[in-house]
């Protein structure tokens, strides 16, 4: 048996960068499953991505998963990148264990939770409103610098990190404070403003559309009481006002305490981020 890729279409080129391409898993020849592979937008090329690997039912078990994933490595490391990155859902156990044995490692986790029906209290000492508009706009600014600083630490150059960062944000919140769907809420504490919750419906995996927590913090001089926890419980206040019955998020999994949180919470896993080092 020889197992080898052929490319099933020609190379996908995007205007940020990216670039994609889809390969036959072929066993002398003959294809038996598929894979797709691409660059990340915004990564200066580094960062490569296995979209999808698919072997056939009647073939499976017997290694072709393994030898395509390095196979698709070796073409990604051939376009000049020197990290790659997967995602696997939580009830894949097959693609879990792949992965771990070709040596991928967490970088994050999506997780969700299903609300309860009754809204829960905030804690005494604390209280939520929404943000005005003049500290939306002081708000805004802080909130793209912070993720171009975390799309960096991901590999990005810092002109491109800001790029994405200002059009994810454009994206997700195209008329600001008015955006449909978009609720931005401070947490207050002995007058002075704790930290913040951004919340808006969200597709978070496709057909799974749920309330997100784009953005929650807690300022630093806040930090350490109880803050994060507080905002969270805004949080599902603000998706139950709003009609969702469930709240998902994104989680930094190297963010010990915050990742605690989330499972102290209730906060389920469905889909593990991977990164390996080519």
């Amino acid at each position: 048996m020889t197992t080898t890729l052929r490319p099933s279409g020609p190379i996908q080129q995007g205007a940020d960068g990216a670039q994609n391409r889809a390969y036959d898993v072929c066993d002398n020849g003959r294809p038996v499953g598929a894979v797709e592979i691409a660059v990340e937008a915004g990564s200066a090329g580094e960062a490569g991505v296995l979209r999808s690997l698919r072997i056939d039912e009647p073939v499976r078990r017997r290694g072709r998963g393994t030898i395509a994933a390095l196979a698709a490595e070796e073409v990604l490391r051939g376009w000049g990148c020197t990290q790659v990155r997967t995602e696997v859902a939580d009830a894949d156990t097959a693609a879990r264990r792949l992965t771990c044995a070709l040596g991928y490692t967490e970088r994050s986790r999506n997780m969700i939770k299903s609300l309860p029906p009754v809204p829960p209290a905030l804690p005494a000492g604390v209280t939520a409103r929404p943000m005005t508009r003049g500290e939306y706009a002081r708000w805004e600014d802080g909130a793209v610098a912070a993720y171009a600083e975390s799309l960096i630490t991901r590999g990005g150059s810092e002109e491109s990190a800001l790029q994405l960062a200002r059009t994810s944000h454009s994206r997700h919140l195209p008329d600001g404070l008015a955006t449909e769907g978009a609720h931005l809420h401070f947490l207050v504490h002995e007058g002075n403003t704790a930290g913040y919750v951004w919340v808006s419906r969200f597709e978070m995996h496709p057909g799974l559309l749920v309330g997100y927590v784009f953005d929650v913090e807690v300022h630093e001089e806040f930090r350490g009481r109880g803050h994060g926890r507080a905002l969270m419980l805004q949080a599902e206040r603000i998706a139950l006002e709003a009609g969702d019955e469930r709240l998902g998020l994104h989680v930094v999994t190297a963010n010990t305490p915050a990742l605690r949180l989330y499972e102290s919470l209730g906060y389920e896993p469905t889909q593990y981020n991977l990164t390996k080092q080519l």
